[in-house]
């Protein structure tokens, strides 16, 4: 088997520290493996199997020393050091909103459009979609495909390690100090997050839905390649520390009865069909755990096409690192 060297970028962040774990648990053929991120963690240590990995400084790294770099920093360390590891013969699998909605770019879910991938080389960048995005529409591929989807009605349930390891911070701090009596302060959150819910995720705009709520109309539409499917989505944030819950409501183009959903899924790629008094919940399915997980599937009273479920992933895990560790094992395997 060939192997290759590859780059992980924001290794010392939470989904970079993730990708390193899975590239490990996964035995990805490396070659090499190069833990990068900004002046101030060079130097750090990161345990890598039985090593450890001396973190280097992005901005002096030669990106043509790997075939495979893996970014999870930002849209504006995306912006400036993708294109320019690209144009060093690197493939870029980004992380990032920053390429996500670029014509030429391909945005994939292994599961679901893994064909994409091919136009890797229009830029030698492939964008990981949204975590919120990534397990709807994970869920959702195989009943659009049985019976086609008109609409789309989700309301998310997002932990805050969507946000990063300052808001797991703030979380177990705020908690800490509500159960004992003393004042909070709200940094990451424009107000409290323990003991409450914030039915805003990242910034609000001009037509009063927010960023992340856009994204997953945006995204989805790319990833099915329908822009005809209509979308509407509430995005909250919830004081959980990891995995995203999405109660989602289809309306179908065909009749599909809850038994027929159920069967489709049970052999969809990525889902785990739980029995509906088995739901799944982001403490258990949705933390540490590489599955979509999907239950309380019921035919909506409210809509004769109309179906309902309940999906539950592990943001960090398959909205982000594992996702984009997939794409690049179907890059190996089919174009390199």
């Amino acid at each position: 088997m060939n192997k290759y060297n590859v780059a992980v970028v924001g290794a010392t962040g939470i989904v970079g520290e993730t990708m390193l774990a899975i590239l490990s648990e996964r035995n990805f053929p490396l070659r090499k493996i190069y833990a990068l991120a900004s002046e101030r963690s060079t130097g750090e240590l990161i345990k890598f199997k039985d090593q450890f990995l001396e973190v280097e400084n992005l901005a002096n790294f030669d990106f043509s020393r790997v075939q495979i770099a893996l970014f999870s920093a930002g849209t504006d360390v995306a912006a400036h050091y993708a294109p320019l590891a690209a144009a060093q013969g690197c493939i870029v699998i980004d992380n990032s909103s920053q390429f996500r909605y670029e014509a030429t770019i391909p945005l994939v879910v292994p599961e679901v459009n893994p064909e994409a991938i091919a136009h890797y080389l229009n830029s030698h960048i492939i964008a990981n979609p949204n975590c919120s995005t990534i397990q709807m529409v994970v869920a959702l591929k195989p009943l659009y495909d049985a019976v086609g989807i008109e609409r789309i009605n989700v309301a998310t349930y997002q932990s805050v390690s969507g946000t990063g390891k300052a808001a797991i911070n703030e979380l177990a701090t705020q908690t800490t100090e509500l159960i004992n009596g003393r004042p909070i302060k709200s940094h990451i959150y424009p107000v409290q997050i323990a003991f409450n819910i914030i039915p805003q995720v990242d910034i609000f705009m001009e037509n009063h839905y927010t960023r992340e709520e856009m994204k997953m109309v945006w995204e989805t539409q790319k990833i099915l390649g329908d822009k005809n499917i209509r979308i509407n989505a509430t995005a909250v944030r919830v004081p959980v520390f990891f995995g995203h819950s999405e109660a989602i409501h289809i309306e179908t183009r065909d009749k599909i009865t809850t038994s027929e959903a159920r069967k489709i899924l049970q052999h969809a790629p990525g889902v785990v069909l739980l029995e509906e008094d088995h739901y799944p919940t982001p403490a258990k399915e949705g933390t540490s755990k590489d599955a979509v997980y999907v239950s309380r599937i019921r035919e909506d009273i409210s809509h004769p096409r109309g179906l309902d479920l309940w999906v539950v992933a592990d943001n960090v895990r398959k909205g982000a690192a594992l996702n984009a560790i997939q794409i690049a094992e179907l890059l190996i395997k089919n174009y390199f």
